[in-house]
């Protein structure tokens, strides 16, 4: 299915956000928070983004304000080429949000659903495509039953399609496999690679990193409602990742004896009574000179293991740095 929009001019960023601000004033039983401060990230068209940041970071401020839900505090932000405060029916009309609530009526069918969505962003009857969405997510056969009916993951897919019912340019997925089963998560993966591929731009926002890692190409990390970083995913893990590598000696390490020394002026942690655990950047190329060096000072080797830095030892990194503590 092709969700590509025809738009005559068509912007070099899908979404550009401008220092984007958003305070929710005190009140009696709450006090005043500031949910963005000063926001600025830039989504090329047909990206797969993802925009990561632990719970009340504020992603969700963020994506309620780009779906014209919560008003911002100050700043702008542009939806392929329309900005929200001047122009959101423009706006609006180039996004769909997937949001992590299930919200649907239950007395009404996917199909009756799909529908009622369409009308409502004006897609004249002719050029709706419902079946057709409807059989690209896998609900076919569940088109016309009660939605009340649908397992936990088909109101997930449901929710996809009423998304792209418009065909936005635009799709913005928060927190779409949440409580998924495996099987399902890897069809709506596949679909949204699908959608991609065809053009449509995806903003993504998740707690499986490993999701993140595998599917996207850049990668923004908000915190207390600031942005931490925003760069390349090679860019990220390169300039951030670290490599170790833990070598079974095929002794013991005699207590007071000098451990073996290690390439680049790093050193050796005794891991165990005789494992060696070396740490070292991931464009140092350590473990060829490091197994010489164990072997130079008498060892045999029963075991080597590698390990490289994930995006999940990235975030943690960035999102736990004490200038960012909470």
């Amino acid at each position: 299915m092709t969700v590509n929009p025809s738009v005559a001019d068509v912007p070099e960023l899908a979404l550009d956000i401008r220092n984007l601000s958003k305070i929710y004033r005190a009140s009696k039983r709450y006090p005043a928070k500031e949910a963005l401060k000063n926001v600025s990230l830039q989504v090329p068209k047909g990206a797969m983004f993802a925009l990561l940041g632990p719970n009340g970071a504020g992603k969700s401020t963020l994506i309620n304000i780009l779906g014209n839900l919560v008003l911002k505090t100050g700043g702008e932000a542009w939806i392929w080429g329309h900005e929200i405060g001047k122009d959101p029916g423009a706006a609006k009309s180039c996004i769909g949000i997937v949001p992590q609530e299930l919200n649907m009526d239950a007395f009404f069918t996917p199909y009756e659903l799909l529908e009622l969505q369409a009308g409502l962003f004006g897609v004249p009857k002719a050029a709706r495509k419902t079946q057709e969405i409807l059989d690209a997510v896998g609900l076919t056969r569940q088109a016309h039953v009660y939605s009340r009916t649908l397992s936990g993951g088909m109101k997930r897919r449901l929710m996809v399609a009423k998304a792209i019912v418009h065909s936005p340019p635009v799709l913005i997925l928060d927190e779409p496999t949440a409580g998924v089963d495996v099987e399902l998560r890897q069809a709506l993966w596949q679909y949204v690679r699908m959608l991609n591929a065809a053009g449509t731009t995806i903003l993504l926002t998740t707690h499986y990193l490993e999701e993140a890692e595998a599917l996207c190409d850049t990668i923004a990390i908000i915190n207390h409602g600031e942005l931490v970083t925003c760069e390349p995913k090679t860019a990220l893990m390169q300039r951030l990742a670290a490599r170790s590598i833990k070598v079974t000696l095929d002794r013991d390490i005699r207590s007071g004896q000098p451990l073996p020394s290690a390439p680049f002026g790093l050193a050796f942690v005794q891991d165990g009574p005789r494992t060696l655990l070396l740490n070292f950047r991931s464009d140092q190329p350590a473990v060829g000179p490091a197994i010489i060096e164990v072997q130079s000072a008498g060892y045999g080797i029963a075991d080597i293991k590698t390990a490289e830095t994930r995006l999940e030892d990235i975030f943690l990194q960035l999102t736990r740095a004490p200038d960012r503590a909470a």
